[in-house]
């Protein structure tokens, strides 16, 4: 390449030559010649865009982050070509509030989308509840710098507010061109054979409500009859009319959850209701397929959002019982296999090199998820706890795999302390947009850490939300090395069974079924990663200050959050059937206008 330039040099006059040499043009070109290949292409064009994600995945039910019995040939090879991330954090353990923040680059307590009034989770399509209108996606930024977007397979953020038709929370409003899937999440209700999921906390919750309120109508039309309050019979109806919804709700989980949760939209049609969850698996890789292929020319963005691995771990008859860990096993390969076939997709059609490509799950493994003896949940590795366990590692530390051919390196691992939420500022970057500057983005851009052009993570701190309360606090001192986490607040975890997280099968974030801890619990997980012994004044002469400092971190924190309406309140979160979805006449809603077409 020198003596290319040298000849050139040689054949041109030496005015024509101070003309070059002093032309913003030459020193563009020449920036182009001599910079890497992957930074040429990143020049000329956006990246294409594929996430995935999975549903209750454990870090460690995959060969390239340990596990050496389930067979996930096409996760590891991402591991491979590319940049593997160990210490990936996400901003809840539970699948609502982290998928909010994965989508806003922000912890979700600032949307409102994390539990106050102890519901952690969406509970219906029914509800008013979910992302707010004014929250500014990832997805949005992408549309507006020309990419196609699309997501495939699971929500679970929402889908009206007022009417039933009005869309406030669904995925179209929120920056995507396209939705196929599910708008709330695969569970045990969606098939006929497997015993109701929501039922437990549930219907104890919704009875208890409407118990509540029927005695409060009764008592206040008796003490109406007798003059001793004046309150008007509009308001004694009013709060019939609420206490019959909750009747209805609670009545409902006996037999309509199938129909009124699992269903299956295109864009704003709904599909199937409800879902025939023993096709769902094809008819998802279906749709991703042919989303890249119709937008092969780009830039696109395809989220394909598992509803896999997540109960009641629905699999096809090519991969049960073929894996060693049962159908959990067998879920997990089969969902490997569907990443196979789109990263397939993505070679034939020549995509690989010009496409960004990121795996990871919302949350740790779900341990209390069993029937009998077989466990239904995942295996988090040497990590303590699992799927709503407030800030415990087993919760909150899933996969990150990042391939980019030319563009990232090759088998590169980086331990340190990244967040699910740093996707958003990554993917705006590489789109060429801006991240709103109205409102606090808790993400960083991974690109600088991907490529090897800094040593350290932007993070020094991360809070770890366990519903509404800071249960734990990570710091990251890197100047010594050391990565601290306290923990104010555990659940109440007995394998054994006899009581908390085992007993109710999800973890509660406040109440009797957690520990608070004066002083915290701290640990070093550069030195301890399964949090296995908590240091204390006589092991860790550090002990009082580093606590000292995560408490300042923790105000400051708490200083920048701002009151916001409560999503996931008793009012936004219980079923309204004027709100329900319906394919057909309510209450009987039905319809199935899929073609049943496998691939």
């Amino acid at each position: 390449m020198l003596l290319s330039l040298h000849k050139i040099s040689s054949s041109i006059s030496w005015q024509s030559m101070k003309e070059m040499m002093f032309s913003p043009s030459l020193f563009l070109g020449l920036y182009l010649l001599l910079k890497p290949p992957g930074l040429q292409a990143l020049a000329s064009h956006k990246p294409n865009m594929v996430i995935f994600m999975a549903d209750d995945l454990g870090i460690g039910d995959i060969g390239c982050y340990g596990n050496n019995t389930i067979r996930t040939p096409n996760i590891d090879q991402l591991a491979k070509e590319g940049v593997k991330l160990t210490q990936h954090i996400t901003a809840a353990p539970v699948c609502t509030p982290s998928r909010t923040a994965f989508l806003t680059g922000r912890y979700p307590i600032r949307s409102g989308m994390d539990d106050i009034y102890g519901y952690r989770v969406l509970q219906w399509i029914g509800s008013s509840g979910g992302l707010p209108p004014n929250e500014i996606t990832f997805a949005k930024i992408l549309q507006k710098q020309g990419y196609a977007t699309g997501l495939i397979g699971k929500w679970h953020q929402g889908m009206n507010c007022g009417h039933r038709n009005d869309y406030c929370h669904h995925p179209l409003k929120h920056g995507f061109d396209y939705f196929y899937g599910m708008p709330f999440s695969m569970m045990a209700d969606c098939q006929i054979t497997q015993p109701p999921e929501m039922a437990v906390p549930l219907r104890i919750r919704l009875w208890f409500y409407t118990q509540l309120i029927a005695l409060a109508v009764l008592t206040l039309t008796a003490a109406k009859l007798v003059h001793l309050v004046h309150v008007s019979w509009k308001t004694i109806f009013l709060l019939a009319c609420f206490g019959f919804l909750f009747f209805v709700s609670w009545f409902s989980s006996y037999g309509f959850i199938r129909y009124w949760n699992c269903v299956i939209m295109r864009n704003y049609e709904i599909i199937e209701q409800p879902m025939k969850v023993e096709i769902s698996a094809f008819l998802m890789l279906r749709e991703a397929i042919s989303f890249i292929e119709r937008h092969q020319h780009g830039p696109f963005f395809l989220f394909v959002s598992f509803l896999h691995v997540h109960t009641p771990l629905v699999t096809t008859e090519n991969f049960t019982g073929k894996s060693n860990h049962g159908l959990y096993g067998d879920n997990v390969e089969e969902m490997d296999w569907m990443i196979g076939r789109i990263l397939n997709t993505l070679d034939n059609q020549g995509l690989k090199n010009s496409t960004l490509t990121y795996f990871t799950s919302d949350h740790g493994g779900h341990l209390e998820a069993q029937q009998g003896n077989a466990q239904l949940g995942g295996w988090n590795g040497i990590y303590k706890g699992g799927k709503a366990m407030g800030g415990w590692e087993g919760g909150i530390r899933v996969p990150g795999l990042f391939r980019w051919p030319g563009m990232l390196p090759e088998g590169m691992v980086i331990n340190e302390p990244t967040s699910l939420m740093d996707i958003y500022p990554t993917l705006v970057h590489l789109a060429g947009g801006t991240v709103p500057q109205d409102r606090v983005i808790d993400g960083r851009n991974l690109m600088p850490l991907l490529q090897g052009n800094v040593q350290h993570s932007e993070h020094e701190f991360m809070f770890h939300y366990c519903g509404g309360y800071i249960h734990a606090v990570r710091w990251h001192q890197k100047e010594r090395g050391n990565v601290w986490k306290a923990h104010y607040v555990t659940p109440v975890f007995q394998p054994e069974g006899a009581e908390g997280c085992y007993e109710l099968r999800f973890c509660p974030c406040s109440g009797e079924g957690v520990t608070h801890h004066t002083p915290p619990l701290l640990f070093d997980l550069a030195q301890d990663p399964s949090e296995a012994t908590a240091l204390s004044p006589d092991s860790e002469p550090l002990f009082h200050a580093v606590l000292k400092r995560i408490d300042k971190a923790v105000d400051e924190h708490r200083r920048t959050l701002t009151p916001v309406p409560q999503q996931l309140s008793v009012y936004n979160i219980i079923w309204k059937p004027w709100l329900q979805p319906c394919c057909g006449t309510f209450p009987f809603c039905w319809c199935d206008k899929e073609n049943d077409a496998y691939l």
